[in-house]
């Protein structure tokens, strides 16, 4: 008689633990479906956000504008920021959206929007040797720069290789020169007690080295190699402004100018921003900016880089220009 009430409490006991354990493996099973869900929810969400604010920028607006009948435009391409290889203003993606603009049968004129403090000659470099590449090949498409809060150095470089150059009036233009920073601890390391061991194949190889005195050699080198950039970017500045250009040798001098002395000194041919040049130069009001093709991935990631940047700047405190 114990023995068997003794089995049944097991068997009851075995039992309840069965039911718990299936119960807890079906509320596992049911959290991790909606969790699936909930994260398709999320990315479904994030591409129709997509979609709504790039869908542009992924190509997808030309699929609902193929009814439309042709419309003369201005081709917009924005140059926005550091001009270097890996940046946004890069000559790779410029350049093909460039060709896009010159090609597209509905583009009157190309208006190069720039916002820059410069960046690598190089890439500036074929950038401008590409416009003007570009302007031989379609003759009957002008090319016009507007620089908003800076067009300096590359940026500069660039915008000469328009027919003509807008600014606004406290626009900074020019900064024709060139710089190569580096910095010097050979003072630091002495003091410290610190020994410099630099092993080299070739016996300029550890030009520069900061932990090194400078050789008056080595400056009067690296003094011609920018030399030689410099006396490049005045040849470009001077054939694109031609006799535009003042006879002015501080021009050359690296120095910045407003938009109104820009235009004194011939670097740029009037005052006015991207609407104005548009519809009173031009006389096209319709303006398509052309970008860089992204893939969604890219776009999705570049609007999340921007939103935490804003947010990082949003903790400072730092004064702005209203």
């Amino acid at each position: 008689m114990a023995n068997t009430q003794l089995e049944e409490k097991s068997n009851w006991e075995r039992e309840t633990l069965e039911k718990l354990l299936l119960a807890q493996v079906t509320e596992q099973r049911r959290a991790r479906r909606w969790g699936i869900f909930l994260k398709l929810l999320v990315l479904v969400y994030l591409f129709a956000l997509l979609l709504l604010v790039r869908g542009g920028d992924l190509g997808l607006a030309d699929l609902f504008d193929r009814d439309k009948e042709p419309q003369e435009h201005v081709a917009v391409i924005d140059i926005e920021g550091l001009i270097a290889s890996a940046a946004t203003v890069n000559a790779e993606d410029i350049n093909k959206t460039l060709r896009e603009a010159f090609e597209d049968d509905e583009t009157a004129a190309v208006l190069l929007r720039i916002n820059s403090g410069g960046g690598s000659p190089v890439q500036a470099g074929l950038i401008h040797d590409e416009i003007l590449r570009l302007r031989e090949k379609h003759e009957d498409i002008p090319v016009y720069a507007v620089i908003a809060d800076a067009g300096a150095s590359g940026a500069y470089y660039i915008a000469v290789a328009a027919d003509e150059i807008y600014a606004d009036r406290g626009s900074i233009v020019g900064s024709i020169g060139v710089r190569l920073d580096s910095f010097g601890v050979v003072d630091l390391l002495e003091r410290w007690g610190i020994e410099r061991r630099l092993f080299t194949a070739g016996e300029k190889k550890g030009l520069l080295d900061p932990f090194l005195p400078l050789q008056d050699e080595e400056v009067t080198h690296i003094e011609t190699v920018i030399g030689q950039i410099h006396d490049q970017f005045i040849s470009v500045v001077r054939e694109g402004r031609g006799d535009r250009l003042a006879e002015q040798e501080d021009i050359f001098s690296g120095l910045i100018w407003t938009g109104v002395d820009a235009l004194d000194l011939g670097l740029i041919d009037g005052l006015g921003d991207d609407r104005f040049v548009a519809h009173d130069v031009i006389g096209i009001d319709r303006m398509v900016v052309f970008k860089p093709r992204r893939t969604a991935l890219q776009l999705l990631l570049e609007d999340l880089g921007v939103a935490i940047g804003n947010r990082i700047l949003n903790w400072q405190n730092i004064p702005q220009w209203r």
